[in-house]
């Protein structure tokens, strides 16, 4: 096991807080070099609040102008409610509203960047090691494994949901408690530039990149693009942080982190530090033999498909960092079951529903493809495909592989939603001769499901997030149709 940097104690003279743990006006309006025109600047306050709605007594509300929505024109209300303080860009000086509230209001020139000033200042206080993750597929994934691998041994904070963005990672750094000895943190971009703002909040000590994939390549414009922007992880990382990518990828296993910090592989490859060999699967959930040096560990998994193999090899790898032996790591990853969306098997009584609706690219796409294909192989298969997006010049090519991915998994029946998938139906026609329904209204599509969904079926879901295949899949899986 190599040696593991000796963190230091950059927090504030305040204590070892966590969060919003004693955090006042008067820190927030240092943090974000904001102007107080109304309110106590001495008043303690609780969570930062981006929806209006759900402001509580005591709280930060930072209005975020949206394309649809600038939430400024909540302020006066949230002040009303008992909001301890509110950021503003609209204000310059105090007015009579003001003045009828206790709430506090802190003038910014842009509340988006405030917000991530606060996040920085936020992170100063952390003593905890912070894992960070990003990558093309499989972030929250394998998000997931690293948090349950490390829970055998921590308590782990990890990002909730998808806050991976620049609004949402500030608060996900505001939400960490005394409790949590590990944090596991989502880091994601999609446009250049984005990746370092965040990573700069996050400071990740450990940061992983799962892949190089074709995600959001309309706005990047290459995959070498793209694997420049990632890299942009470590922008946050002080020396002797490690650097852990996956040895497998063709873009990747030639990386190393910039001077000052270390860099391993993970993989199935002779190249990675941590290797899976022997791999098999059991009813579709994986198990394998762990190699790292001269240790081995047979892990089995709860989550199926050979790809979450890789995911497991990243969760060794951060665990080793922190000291963990293989064998509490596999007895953490036995715990993993998922998340919402993703790769997940509901049986309803009627079929069998493989939900993997929440995004969708041409990787993520064969993932599922290959786990559809072991899943019941003696029932009838229906994979429903919605089309991918934010593929710039590469979205007919990726369709078509897909169409390929999805004739070699053996489909009975494949239905599809959106005018992008005509490529992905022309390529699936000729190479099997199974049904098509092609749609681009997903009310019509899922009439036709009504009727041609039958008692035993096995049904993937699988589509960009943007046309919300998992409203259709709750359908079934909630077992309406008659």
């Amino acid at each position: 096991m190599y040696d593991r940097p000796q963190r230091d104690a950059d927090c504030s003279s305040k204590g070892d807080w966590k969060g919003m743990e004693n955090v006042s006006v008067q820190d927030i309006v240092l943090a974000t070099g904001g102007v107080l025109l109304s309110g106590d600047d001495g008043v303690m306050l609780n969570k930062i609040r981006l929806d209006s709605r759900q402001v509580e007594t005591g709280d930060l509300f930072v209005p975020i102008i949206g394309e649809k929505v600038d939430a400024h024109k909540f302020l006066e209300q949230v002040a009303e409610k008992g909001a301890g303080a509110v950021l503003t860009s609209e204000h310059k000086e105090k007015t009579e509203e003001m003045a009828e509230t206790s709430c506090a209001w802190i003038a910014v020139d842009d509340t988006k960047k405030a917000l991530q000033a606060v996040g920085r200042y936020l992170r100063k206080r952390l003593t905890l090691p912070i894992v960070g993750v990003t990558g093309s597929v499989g972030k929250t994934t394998t998000r997931e494994m690293i948090a349950a691998a490390l829970s055998a041994r921590f308590h782990v904070y990890k990002t909730p949901g998808n806050s991976n963005s620049q609004v949402g990672v500030p608060i996900t750094v505001s939400e960490i408690t005394k409790e949590d000895e590990v944090g596991v943190l989502e880091l994601g971009m999609s446009e250049p530039g984005e990746l370092t703002v965040i990573a700069r909040i996050a400071k990740p000590d450990v940061a992983v990149i799962t892949n190089i994939g074709i995600t959001h390549i309309g706005q990047l414009g290459s995959q070498e693009n793209i694997l420049r922007e990632k890299l942009h992880i470590t922008d946050g990382m002080k020396d002797g942080g490690l650097l852990i990518l996956n040895g497998d990828d063709p873009l990747l296993k030639g990386v190393q982190g910039r001077e000052g910090l270390r860099t391993v592989y993970y993989g199935t490859g002779e190249n990675c530090d941590f290797r899976a060999v022997d791999i098999c699967f059991e009813d579709g959930f994986p198990s394998f033999t762990a190699v790292h040096g001269a240790d081995r560990q047979r892990v089995r998994l709860n989550v199926m498909g050979q790809h979450n193999v890789m995911n497991a090899m990243a969760a060794m790898a951060v665990c080793a960092e922190c000291g963990m032996t293989m064998e509490e790591a596999a007895r953490g990853l036995l715990t993993g079951q998922g998340f919402k969306n993703r790769q997940q098997v509901h049986e309803t009584g009627r079929f069998t529903i493989l939900d993997d609706s929440y995004n969708a690219c041409p990787e993520s796409m064969k993932a599922a493809l290959q786990v559809f294909n072991e899943l019941h192989p003696e029932r009838r298969h229906v994979a429903v495909l919605a089309e991918m997006r934010e593929l710039g010049r590469e979205t007919e090519s990726a369709h078509r592989q897909v169409g390929v991915f999805a004739a070699e998994a053996g489909i009975h029946l494949l239905v599809t939603l959106g005018a992008e998938c005509r490529a992905l139906t022309e390529e699936f026609k000729k190479r099997s001769g199974a049904p098509v329904a092609e749609f681009t209204d997903k009310d019509q599509m899922t009439a036709y499901l009504d009727q041609a969904l039958q008692d035993g079926d096995c049904v993937l879901f699988k589509g960009a997030n943007s046309m919300a295949l998992f409203k259709v899949a709750a359908r079934y899986m909630e077992n309406r149709p008659e």
